[in-house]
């Protein structure tokens, strides 16, 4: 029996995802294939002219329209914010700096400034239980 392996492939609307660009601005032999794990790390070290393309230019999934705005994928919905963007239009969007565009980067920093709270008070618990730990086997071993 001879033992061969598998190559590990996904759907190019998972790839597109990965590599963080629209699928339906790919072209079409991306669009109809599938992509192994060692094709996507390939396209990622070393990306054809396409890609680089369309990572400079756009038009940009949801997921990076919002980063690139400094707002959640929630937030673009909110701001009517529902297709692709191009990098022109995204940076269109920025110069305007419309109100929905202002409030949903303040519940943004809102959000990250608590998340950071979080942790640090997380953190801070996690340190007294250590000390708390150490303190009673150091206590104990001395009866």
């Amino acid at each position: 029996m001879t033992s061969h392996q598998n190559t590990q492939t996904m759907k190019p609307a998972t790839a597109a995802k990965k590599l963080g660009v629209y699928l339906e601005a790919t072209p079409a032999e991306f669009q109809e294939g599938v992509v192994s794990r060692s094709e996507l790390s390939a396209l990622q070290a070393d990306p054809p002219q396409w890609l680089q393309d369309l990572r400079r230019n756009g038009p940009h999934p949801r997921p990076v329209v919002a980063a690139k705005l400094g707002v959640s994928i929630a937030g673009l919905a909110r701001g009517g914010v529902t297709e692709p963007l191009t990098t022109e239009q995204i940076e269109a969007l920025k110069q305007e700096s419309p109100e929905w565009l202002q409030r949903e980067r303040a519940t943004q920093a809102e959000v990250r400034k608590e998340a950071v709270r979080i942790k640090e008070m997380q953190a801070e618990k996690a340190e007294k239980a250590e000390k708390a730990q150490k303190a009673e086997k150091s206590g104990g071993s001395r009866s």
